[in-house]
């Protein structure tokens, strides 16, 4: 298989040229492809781990910033394709959960490629109605900042220092939007495997309601709870990252 030619929608922290699968991350609101640096050392052998660098973040700093999930889904469609040509598997956390569920409903719209497994979590499934109090993305700034203090995945430093928060609150306010104002639209059941994660003391994605996951697509479900709250991608990042081992395995052996 011929080498990938660089990306910028595209972080590749360990390229692996002989991975027989490809496992794309997608980041939380506000997060990008640096939240999954340590991850590809922590994978099975043959797993290439491909994390996904939105605009506004990390390399792609003062690029212009989606506030529509569609259009954003329309442009990963574009720039991931060429990814595509060996088997792979989608991983997103929270917002990242939604934007990997709908890449993979875009792919199967338009008779591409499609993900192995889908592996979502802290991610509320999206056909369920919203229970939002608040609509965060209008929130001033001070109200916005103590919130996502309250959530606990800004680190410490940004929120110390106005300079930071300059340059982090747009971001993750666009995000926001994104996310707020994506609706649902029905469709058939994806057919792959889904695996859904949820942070046992995670107070803004209930684990209650995660098993309706399992009614957009045919194919297995399964659902893990793990210790932490709504960033407990960190906090357990050894029990997350062995089960989804495990499902990576399984999926390389069959592709």
């Amino acid at each position: 298989m011929k080498a990938q030619p660089a990306s910028p929608w595209v972080e590749r922290f360990s390229p692996r040229s002989e991975g027989r699968l490809r496992l794309f991350c997608f980041p939380y609101a506000g997060g990008g492809a640096a939240v999954f640096r340590q991850w590809p050392g922590l994978l099975p052998e043959g797993i290439e781990l491909c994390a996904v660098e939105l605009p506004g973040r990390g390399r792609r700093f003062g690029e212009p910033l989606f506030k529509t999930l569609s259009l954003l889904v329309s442009e990963l469609a574009l720039h991931l394709e060429p990814f595509f040509d060996r088997p792979f598997a989608f991983y997103g956390h929270s917002m990242g959960g939604v934007l990997a569920f709908e890449l993979a409903r875009s792919l199967r719209a338009a008779k591409k490629r499609g993900p192995e497994i889908l592996f979502v979590s802290a991610s509320e499934p999206p056909h369920r109605p919203k229970k939002r109090e608040k609509i965060l993305h209008r929130l001033p700034d001070p109200e916005l900042l103590q919130e996502l203090d309250r959530l606990g995945g800004t680190p410490p430093e940004v929120l110390r220092y106005r300079e930071l928060i300059e340059l982090f609150l747009p971001v993750v306010r666009a995000d926001l939007e994104l996310l707020e104002t994506y609706r649902y639209s029905e469709g058939s059941p994806l057919s792959i495997p889904l695996i859904a994660f949820g942070g046992r003391e995670d107070r803004e994605v209930s684990l209650k309601d995660l098993p309706s996951w399992a009614q957009l697509t045919t194919g297995d479900f399964s659902l893990h709870d793990l210790p932490g709250d709504h960033f407990f991608l960190r906090s357990s990042q050894e029990g997350l990252l062995r089960i989804l081992s495990e499902a990576l395995r399984q999926i390389s052996r069959m592709s």
